[in-house]
């Protein structure tokens, strides 16, 4: 009577490596708005509200559209 095999120790999931080049976009989101050179002034006006405000809300459709576009870019296409 033979000894039986030991098993094999369960594999851990790793993380995928994505090194695509649509990654490096990820950066405009972050650095365009640590430009003081966008907040320093009070016009253009839109709406009656200062360049500072509605500038806000611009950098957050830029990180969403940024988003968005580097997601539809890598993404698994097919296969699981």
């Amino acid at each position: 009577m033979a000894a039986p095999e030991p098993e094999a120790p369960p594999t851990v999931p790793t993380r995928a490596k994505d090194h695509s080049p649509w990654n490096w976009l990820l950066f405009i989101p972050i650095v365009v708005p640590l430009i003081p050179a966008f907040f320093n002034g009070d016009s253009p006006r839109v709406f009656g509200f200062p360049r500072f405000y509605w500038l806000q809300l611009a950098f957050i459709l830029l990180g969403v559209g940024t988003t968005t576009l580097v997601y539809q870019m890598t993404k698994k296409r097919g296969g699981r």
